[in-house]
């Protein structure tokens, strides 16, 4: 089947699940909505998926609920990523969870339940009932399982300076930047650029450097080759205690402990 098979066949079915996994090999899959919502789940490295408003971080062994309707691109962290996708038709009467975009940590009743799907691909209709019990009953315990989203998801900049200082950021993760120079370094006052990062993306300067050097670090921990220490410069910090405890607040757990809960559990 075309890799393009979500621009072809997810909505050819309106009342059909569709279910496409082992998506390998792609490094970008271009800007498209479906007319159904969308759950990716991933592993082995990070997905990144980008909306008009948020780049998303989506971890190995989470998964990410897309409404139908919302405009995305996914950009897998390397060739090496598996990708689980089930695309269901819109109930008519989900709840809250279903209307808005999350990221959520896949529990032990999702995984067995998607063990059942993941040999599965194209089109699960309601004539196939031991099928579509299982990718229904999927959908229903999504919304049963989970308090709320992960904020694994940063705003996009509309200001052309910040977009600038923005990628400048990512491009030199590695070093350590301070407000102030920053705001040298583009010709501006640390309060105008204060101001700018409230203004456009909504949070605080230092809220948006922690957080982008975080999110950059789960990539950087699926690669073995890396001890944490070193990850822990890779993002610019010099004190691995404090990347730890950083990283902890945002994530929920040390570094070491999601390295070691992030191996391969799906086989493809």
């Amino acid at each position: 089947m075309s890799s393009k098979y979500y621009f072809t066949e997810v909505d050819k079915n309106a009342q059909s699940v569709y279910c496409y996994h082992n998506l390998m090999g792609e490094t970008y899959i271009e800007p498209h909505t479906h007319e159904k919502d969308q759950f990716i789940y991933t592993e082995g490295g990070v997905v990144y998926v980008k909306t008009d408003s948020c780049t998303y971080y989506l971890p190995a062994r989470h998964y990410m609920w897309i409404p139908a309707g919302v405009k995305h691109s996914i950009y897998p962290s390397s060739t090496e990523v598996i990708m689980r996708n089930l695309y269901f038709p819109i109930g008519t009467n989900t709840g809250s969870f279903y209307k808005r975009e999350g990221i959520y940590p896949a529990n032990n009743l999702v995984m067995e339940l998607l063990l059942f799907t993941k040999k599965w691909k194209g089109d699960i209709i309601k004539s196939q009932e031991q099928q579509y019990a299982i990718v229904n009953a999927l959908k229903v315990l999504l919304a049963q399982t989970v308090p709320q989203s992960l904020p694994l998801e940063l705003p996009q900049p509309s200001d052309g300076r910040l977009i600038n200082i923005i990628e400048y950021l990512t491009n030199n993760i590695n070093k350590e930047h301070f407000l102030p120079e920053l705001a040298s370094s583009f010709r501006m006052t640390d309060k105008s650029l204060y101001r700018l990062f409230k203004k456009d993306l909504g949070m605080s300067f230092i809220r948006y450097y922690t957080q982008l050097r975080v999110f950059k670090s789960l990539e950087y921990l699926m690669n073995p080759d890396y001890t944490i220490s070193e990850i822990a410069h890779m993002v610019g910090y010099n004190s691995l205690p404090t990347f730890s405890t950083t990283f902890s607040k945002i994530m929920g757990k040390r570094p070491s402990e999601y390295r070691k809960s992030n191996e391969i559990y799906l086989e493809p």
